[in-house]
C-alpha cells in the first residue's frame, strides 16, 4: 500500500513539474485576427506561487514606447513592454488557471486558461468574460 501511494505521489509531481517547465519561458504572441507577431511575453512562476506574464518586448516599431493609454487602476499611462499582463494564475494538471489577463490594446482584463496544443507546442490562451472560459477567444503563442 504505501509503496502504491509513493508510486502515485512520484507520477503526479513527474507531470506537474513537465507541464510547468513546458509552460515557462518566453512566447512570441501572435494577433489571433490580423496574424501579425506582437511581442514577446515571459511566463514565470513568482515567489508567492503563482504564475504571471510579462511583456517583455515590444516587435512593432510603431508600439516602441507605447503606454497603456485605456488601462485603468495601476497600470494606467504606464509602458507596456515591461508591464505583467497574466496574473494570479495557477497550476493545475497541465494548465494555469484561476488569473487573469489584460489586453493593453483595449484595457480590458479576462478571466485565463493557459495550455499547451500537444499536437502543435504552441501556447494556447484563453481569454473570457466568464470563469469557465465559455464566451472568449484563444490566442495561439510560439516559443521564442
Amino acid at each position: 500500500m504505501k509503496r502504491s501511494y509513493a508510486i502515485l505521489v512520484t507520477v503526479v509531481l513527474t507531470v506537474s513539474v513537465c507541464a510547468q517547465q513546458e509552460l515557462l519561458g518566453e512566447w512570441k504572441t501572435i494577433d489571433d485576427k490580423t496574424k501579425i507577431e506582437k511581442s514577446i511575453v515571459k511566463i514565470f512562476k513568482a515567489t508567492d506561487g503563482f504564475y504571471y506574464g510579462k511583456i517583455e518586448r515590444l516587435l512593432e516599431d510603431k508600439y516602441k514606447g507605447a503606454v497603456c493609454i485605456p488601462c485603468t487602476g495601476a497600470e494606467k499611462d504606464k509602458p507596456v513592454e515591461g508591464m505583467i499582463i497574466i496574473k494570479k494564475m495557477k497550476l493545475e494538471g497541465e494548465k494555469l488557471t484561476g488569473g487573469q489577463v489584460l489586453d493593453p490594446e483595449s484595457g480590458h482584463v479576462y478571466y485565463a486558461h493557459i495550455y499547451i496544443d500537444k499536437k502543435t507546442g504552441h501556447l494556447i490562451l484563453r481569454g473570457s468574460i466568464d470563469k469557465r472560459g465559455v464566451l472568449g477567444r484563444n490566442q495561439a503563442w510560439i516559443r521564442f
